[in-house]
């Protein structure tokens, strides 16, 4: 055999036979969760005038926009404040679930819905972070981010253990209820004719609902194991090529950002990030963005780092020791974004996109430790919580000196 058909059939096998990146889009699944939900809650006092009835983009305004762009938000739906109501506690309840790992292959298609209902509902009510939820909320739904730190793996984990030991497994009763009241509302949605306009979505939803359907007849009913080892090599091809994407993706807003900044005549004279630090809207900490404006050397240094580490990284992706240190820059300077220019959920979310990249070996340490600190703090929980772990009163050594009704 050549050594091109070896090294085919080498990436057919590497693409089919598993999921890769499991820590890397358990993270992006939890970072993305946690930006979005954490935002929905700081925003909960606002929630009317950002997308609700007492917003600047009125109802009315927000059904042109949908009738001419097509996109999909279930907040047209239905003017009534009831709904709106209702639709903002689904998006922080899917939130959540994401964000522990239940049932995440449906959770990750009520996250969708419950993102793009937001924020196209009022599309100027975002940011450069919004901009990458929106994208990544769509991503996830093709990719198995529940294999490791969610409470499915745990489910599995613990089915595997008892039947190991000859025990009996329950029956998943919670999986079909969902899978009915999943399709009972798609159904009524699209006879109802509201998932009417870009087909994007509403194929989205129907091919999940079926694809759960299949995979679950064929966990149920097929009598060899060759059903279930094709529909796991679909899954791992699924998996592996949105992967790919959200990698390409993170890549793509580097690039462009970078390339565009170099168009730039600020960015030219390494003046650019001196701008934005004097800005009201920007300088939550007016006295730390001062300091930092303070020296033009480091504005400078700043501005060009800045620019060349946008623009490298894309070119880094093979030399693993370049890429770390640039990607570790890159999380530094969007922490340091959060802070002095007041812009937390971007910083997050773009953080979220970075982890990707992140090494396998360091998440997997960064898990264990999770892991003994979850551990030490339940035992801790545990132990106060036990009344025949408390310590018993010490005795005197002196029987003679023991107070009154004491017995040694």
């Amino acid at each position: 055999m050549s050594r091109l058909a070896l090294a085919i059939s080498s990436v057919i096998a590497r693409v089919t036979e598993s999921a890769h990146g499991p820590y890397q889009t358990a993270v992006i699944r939890i970072g993305f969760t946690a930006t979005w939900l954490l935002f929905l809650l700081r925003e909960f006092p606002h929630r009317h005038e950002l997308y609700g009835p007492d917003g600047p983009w009125d109802f009315d305004l927000a059904q042109q926009l949908i009738g001419t762009n097509g996109s999909f938000t279930a907040l047209i739906w239905s003017s009534g404040g009831l709904w709106f109501e209702s639709v903002y506690v689904f998006a922080v309840l899917t939130s959540v679930l994401l964000l522990l790992g239940w049932r995440t292959r449906t959770m990750s298609v009520l996250f969708m819905v419950g993102v793009l209902s937001l924020q196209n509902r009022s599309i100027f009510m975002g940011d450069g972070g919004d901009n990458v939820l929106h994208l990544m909320c769509v991503y996830l739904v093709f990719t198995r981010c529940g294999q490791v730190w969610s409470l499915d793996e745990r489910r599995a984990r613990l089915a595997r253990e008892a039947r190991a030991r000859g025990e009996g497994v329950a029956p998943d009763r919670w999986g079909p209820a969902l899978w009915c009241v999943f399709g009972f509302a798609l159904v009524a949605a699209t006879v109802a004719g509201r998932l009417d306009g870009d087909p994007t979505v509403p194929v989205i939803l129907w091919g999940v609902w079926l694809t759960l359907a299949v995979w679950w007849i064929v966990g149920r009913l097929a009598r060899t194991a060759e059903p279930r080892i094709l529909l796991d090599v679909v899954g791992n091809i699924v998996h592996n090529g949105a992967l790919l994407v959200i990698m390409a993706e993170a890549c793509l807003i580097y690039a462009t950002a970078g390339w565009y900044k170099i168009q730039g005549s600020r960015w030219q004279d390494g003046s650019a990030v001196y701008y934005p630090l004097h800005l009201d809207y920007f300088s939550p900490w007016p006295a730390l963005a001062d300091l930092l404006s303070s020296s033009g050397t480091m504005v400078m240094l700043i501005t060009y780092g800045t620019v060349i580490v946008q623009v490298a990284f894309p070119f880094t992706l093979f030399d693993r020791r370049v890429k770390n240190a640039l990607l570790a820059v890159m999380i530094t300077e969007h922490a340091v974004i959060a802070i002095v220019l007041g812009l937390p959920f971007f910083s997050l979310a773009m953080i979220a996109a970075d982890a990707v990249f992140l090494p396998t070996s360091f998440l997997r340490r960064l898990g264990d430790r999770a892991a003994r600190a979850r551990g030490r703090l339940s035992r801790l929980v545990r132990r106060g919580d036990d009344p025949e772990t408390l310590p018993a009163p010490r005795a005197p050594e002196n029987p003679e000196h023991a107070p009154v009704g004491f017995t040694a």
